[in-house]
């Protein structure tokens, strides 16, 4: 590895808003600074046992991991040092000059200056580093790599204003030292009992040393006191962790500061040996979304650590949940293609999907707040599991939410086990109903007999309800069954016909003829309805057929989906139906029944084929 020399660098611009954001919006927060370079040391640390793994020597000489604090304050500077893995000259451009994530110029964009939301998200981009500005107007870094030789360090300095400047430096012993130099004002970071009480209350949990440098007055002695815990969390007994604890340690592992909703922590003992940490955040991350989002759990093997974002031990559809597992039989050198295949991996995550389902069954059952709270953040997220985990899909649907004509509010609140409760005497299956928004499912002309009758649906509007509902078939014995399709048990709701109905249906046979040739192959069926009150047709699927709304699903995928062929169906009862039986003339006829064609479609797709025939069709009627 040859010196390369000094030269100097512009930060990336998403790296400049950033400062710019840490240091004029985070000041109410100014302390979480020193928790984020420990919380770095102790990565760094990580990435040193697990490399050490392949390669005993990288641990030679610079004793037991930790991280040493020390102050001077006569240069009114604060240096945080590690003997970790350190890095290079590349991987400290890499790590320092720029932010990988793709969509942050974007968010960074989208969130302004809101102080609250900003401190939240530093940790988030894996960033946490650059907060060492909101009390210096100075850093310098100098850091060896592990693999390098004492003159191929490499010090970064920059007051963080735009760029920054990287050169060749000496350094005696593996890993990264910080040199804060403190602005005028925060000098409160050079008092040893500050700095003790940052540490206790952010960094407790590490499993690494942190020690302050403490001189002896009258001997000028160098002493180092050890401020925190520095055994593994996980480890200990659940009896001697207090809920702060097990907060503060979310916060270091997940870079997420607001409080978890729930967790659970387990050692499972026989069999398989393992201790598994989960977390079920109460905010959502703003990358949930994207496809880079990283997701998993930290793996450990025997206390070390072994991998972040192993997502090989939790289902896509339960991918915001936090947390660790420690695995004792799993090998010290397992690689993500090891975990693919194993049978271990398959027992710990079967294990893990159903902790995490239990937490919120048990959230569900004793904190009705707390879960809506869940299930506003995560609720789409956990819809997915209807299609992805067989196995536990009775739980899933216990899990689920849904708005409803109970009530008059778009919340979904309402569970399954709710609705059956509710059901109407004789009433045989769930009724629910897909549309493209709350307001379409709402005021569909499918409900008008549902309203008549009493008897409640299930309104859903999320772009993923149809999906779920062709995986979900029944849930208690009760079979679900979409309003928008023709089937019998709708037909028995609204077949109560008397003599007079009977006649007038006789009556309009030659009408339904006349209507079916006009419409020829572009309906399937024509039939008249009794289940409409104000409406005049509908179009309906049949059981097994493609819906609407999921045609729409393979539009919006790009792919090219089978044509919707409907049954036109029409209410014998209501005036422009009559208007149109009455109507000799052919064109006449043809323009109603086409009318009434487009109506239907309209209520039922949100929009039409070709919109502007449709309205010069009402035009010409109008006038006449």
């Amino acid at each position: 590895m040859s010196n390369q020399g000094t030269e100097t660098r512009g930060f990336q611009s998403e790296v400049k808003q950033l400062l710019h954001l840490m240091i004029h919006s985070l000041y109410s927060n100014k302390e979480i600074f020193l928790r984020e370079l420990i919380s770095n040391a102790s990565d760094a640390a990580d990435k040193l046992r697990f490399k050490a793994l392949e390669n005993p020597n990288l641990y030679a000489g610079d004793g037991e991991l930790g991280v040493k604090i020390w102050v001077n304050k006569d240069a009114s500077t604060l240096t945080i040092a590690d003997n970790g893995i350190g890095m290079t000259r590349d991987e400290v451009i890499e790590n320092l000059g720029t932010i990988a994530k793709s969509g942050t110029k974007a968010f960074l964009e989208s969130i302004g200056s809101d102080q609250a939301k900003d401190s939240q998200l530093i940790g988030q981009f894996g960033v946490g580093f650059y907060s060492a500005f909101i009390v210096a107007d100075n850093v310098t870094v100098v850091t060896r790599a592990a693999t390098a030789k004492e003159d191929e360090a490499v010090m970064w300095q920059s007051a963080g204003e735009g760029e920054y400047t990287i050169s060749d430096a000496h350094k005696s012993s593996r890993g990264t030292e910080i040199t804060l130099h403190l602005k005028d004002d925060e000098k409160e970071f050079l008092d040893d009992w500050r700095l003790r009480s940052i540490i206790s209350k952010y960094s407790d949990h590490i499993s690494l040393p942190v020690e302050i440098q403490t001189i002896e007055e009258e001997s000028k002695e160098i002493k180092w006191e050890k401020v925190n815990k520095a055994q593994a969390l996980w480890t200990r007994s659940k009896a001697d962790i207090s809920d702060d604890e097990y907060k503060a340690f979310y916060e270091h592992l997940s870079h997420d500061y607001n409080e978890p909703l729930i967790w659970s922590h387990n050692r499972v003992e026989g069999k398989q040996e393992y201790t598994s940490l989960l977390y079920i955040p109460s905010k959502a991350p703003w990358d949930m979304w994207n496809r880079d989002h990283k997701h998993g759990l930290k793996l450990y093997v025997q206390r070390v650590f072994i991998m972040d974002d192993a997502e090989q031990f939790m289902p896509n559809y339960l991918r915001f949940v936090k947390g660790l597992i420690d695995s004792n039989d799993l090998p010290l050198n397992v690689s993500r293609e090891i975990l693919q295949d194993s049978k271990v991996t398959q027992n710990l995550r079967n294990a893990c999907s159903k902790r995490v389902l239990q937490m919120l069954e048990k959230l569900a059952k004793e904190d009705k707040e707390k879960y809506q709270q869940f299930w506003t953040e995560f609720g789409l997220v956990l819809k997915e599991g209807t299609g992805e985990d067989f196995a536990n899909k009775e739980i899933i649907a216990k899990l689920l939410r849904f708005a409803s004509t109970h009530n008059d509010s778009d919340a979904q609140t309402v569970a399954l086990e709710e609705y059956i409760n509710r059901m109407s005497e004789g009433q045989e299956k769930i009724y629910y109903i897909t549309a493209d928004s709350y307001q379409a499912a709402k005021y569909s002309p499918h409900l008008e007999l549902f309203r008549k009758k009493g008897i409640e649906v299930l309104l859903l509007s999320d772009r993923i309800d149809e999906w779920m509902m062709s995986n979900l078939t029944e849930f208690s014995g009760k079979a679900f069954q979409s309003v928008s399709k023709s089937d019998e048990s709708i037909e028995k709701l609204a077949d109560q016909e008397t003599d007079e109905q009977k006649q007038a249906e006789k009556e309009l046979e030659p009408f339904v003829s006349r209507v079916k040739t006009v419409l020829g192959d572009k309906v399937k069926d024509v039939k008249l309805t009794h289940r409409l009150t104000d409406t005049p047709a509908i179009v309906t699927t049949k059981e097994g057929e493609m819906t609407t709304q999921m045609a729409k699903l393979f539009a919006a995928a790009g792919q090219k989906a089978p044509e919707v062929k409907y049954t036109f169906e029409l209410n014998p009862v209501h005036p422009l139906v009559k208007k149109a039986a009455d109507t000799q003339d052919d064109v006449d006829f043809k323009d109603w029944v086409e009318l009434l064609l487009d109506q239907a479609l309209l209520a039922e797709k949100g929009a039409l084929n070709d919109p502007s025939k449709f309205i010069k069709n009402v035009n010409k009627l109008l006038m006449k």
